[in-house]
């Protein structure tokens, strides 16, 4: 049956029909049976599959569960030796690894709130996270884990706080999500009934960060929960990518379309066997019809998904099943089990509006900033700001942004955050961030600039000043310098559709 939202009805096909799930009295879906905490539920895979072997780092080391679970204990009690409480922020600025996990396990088992931190930041906005999450406790690269008495506090509930995702915000400040033992919990069940895989057979391929909510939440905890092997690469490289799917005989991949497009056009990619490939799911950009149809060639004994969602839904809220992946690939499929869906100031016309979730995966809200929650999580329904189509059969298609933002390669770009860096050099007089099509990436950082005038801007110089202050991802790889004022509407907002079509880019700078 459809959900019945606040703004109206949508139908959906009911693909992952399977039991076990019930409306709570505030109408949320939800699963029944979940384990407590991520604590209890890694507890289970230990107590039933301690010699299975848990972890893999690339060129590092190799734990099995009963081994993940003592180390992790024990930086538990090394945090708890060094004044951290139950409930208090602890942040972790590792790259992916074995440590990473030891980390944010040994983080929860103390009781404590993980805060994840985007390695490509810059100092500035890492002091940002830090300070505004409150963090006690800063676990960064180059020190050793916090060693102690091994700790678990075992009396953890499905509605404490465990985690706090940064997400870059229109702003230019982070909001950080507020998510709990519950919301990772349902997206580890979702993740199971989507890809139905059985237990013990999984060997998962962590070739993205577990900062995101893509790495930690629908990789590493689901593959805990079936345990499976995460094997995890402390840094991509394509060539990398290949030989360890091969080497480590890896049955799951996940990524973005932009790393599938780059693996199948290696000059070598026929040299590596990957029939092994039993699930392969991307997300995060749109991906062509076309290259749907070549991974399915390539990768021929894999089952495909396309999974949607953002860090306030925990990671999934949709899934497209590989029995519809060419019939409907412009979509991105279906509502999650326990999720719903629903669309806010539909356009008469097209049918397209603001999308809407709710589900027991949507985040408590955003830390400290009361504001932007209220404006965002209302009624219970998380407004997404992006623009979307859901046919009668629940076929759920993107097709706009309500927020301004460039999506390159799964990574979020605010275009006012960059604006706001780039209008501070001294020789900018006007600038517009937006969107340039990449067939890899999906889309690149452009920018449009008007320097002051009898200025120069030199596009190396302007790239410079922003690499000092942006992380790599946001730095603009195009650059067109125009002596014309912007476009602007009556109400002096810049025409940036006008720009996309008049704008000629040459190569880009980097």
């Amino acid at each position: 049956m459809a959900g019945i939202g606040k703004h109206g009805r949508v139908g959906r096909i009911e693909p992952f029909g399977e039991g076990g799930i019930e409306r709570r009295p505030d109408g949320v879906l939800h699963y029944q049976g979940l384990h407590p905490s991520v604590v209890a539920m890694l507890l289970e895979t230990v107590d039933a599959f301690g010699d299975q072997e848990a972890l893999v780092e690339v060129g590092g080391p190799r734990l099995t569960y009963s081994q993940l679970w003592e180390r992790a204990a024990r930086v538990a009690g090394g945090l708890a030796a060094d004044g951290v409480e139950r409930g208090d922020r602890v942040a972790i600025r590792l790259g992916n690894g074995v440590d990473w996990c030891l980390a944010y396990f040994g983080t929860l088992m103390a009781g404590a709130v993980v805060v994840p931190v985007n390695t490509r930041f810059t100092g500035p906005e890492v002091d940002y996270v830090v300070s505004d999450s409150g963090a006690s406790r800063l676990i960064a690269p180059g020190e050793p884990l916090p060693d102690g008495p091994p700790l678990v506090v075992e009396d953890l509930g499905p509605s404490d706080l465990a985690a706090i995702f940064y997400t870059s915000g229109t702003t230019g400040f982070p909001k950080g999500a507020m998510t709990s033992h519950e919301n990772f919990l349902s997206n580890v069940e979702t993740c199971r009934r989507i890809m139905d895989i059985p237990m013990g057979e999984i060997r998962n391929l962590v070739s993205v960060p577990l900062f995101h909510v893509t790495g930690c939440n629908s990789q590493l905890l689901p593959t805990c929960r079936l345990a499976g092997t995460t094997v995890i690469m402390p840094a991509f490289d394509v060539q990398t990518f290949l030989r360890v799917t091969v080497a480590e005989r890896v049955n799951l991949l996940t990524s973005v379309p932009a790393i599938f497009w780059l693996a199948m056009n290696q000059p070598n990619f026929k040299d590596f066997d990957v029939s092994g490939v039993r699930w392969l799911t991307y997300g995060g950009a749109p991906t062509p019809p076309q290259q749907v149809a070549r991974m399915m060639e390539e990768f021929p004994n894999a089952r495909l998904g396309n999974g949607f969602g953002l860090t306030e839904t925990s990671s999934v809220a949709t899934f497209l099943p590989h029995e519809y992946s060419l019939e409907r690939p412009e979509t991105v499929g279906f509502a999650a089990p326990v999720v719903e869906l629903d669309l806010a100031d539909v356009d008469p016309s097209s049918g397209a509006g603001e999308l809407l979730i709710r589900g027991p995966n949507v985040v408590l809200g955003y830390w400290g900033k009361p504001e932007q929650s209220a404006d965002t999580f209302v009624d219970g329904w998380l407004h997404t700001g992006d623009v979307a189509l859901v046919d009668a059969d629940g076929f759920c298609s993107i097709v706009d942004r309500k927020k301004d933002m460039v999506n390159r390669g799964g990574e979020n770009v605010y275009c006012v955050e960059v604006e706001n860096v780039l209008a501070s050099h001294p020789a900018v007089f006007e600038v517009a961030v937006f969107g340039v099509p990449d067939e890899m990436m999906g889309e690149k950082v452009g920018v449009v600039v008007v320097p002051q005038p009898g200025e120069r801007l030199d596009p190396d110089d302007l790239l410079a000043f922003a690499g000092a202050r942006l992380a790599d991802f946001k730095i603009p790889q195009y650059v067109a310098v125009r002596t014309d004022p912007l476009p602007r509407n009556p109400g002096g907002k810049i025409l940036k559709s006008s720009l996309r079509a008049g704008t000629e880019w040459g190569p880009p700078l980097r």
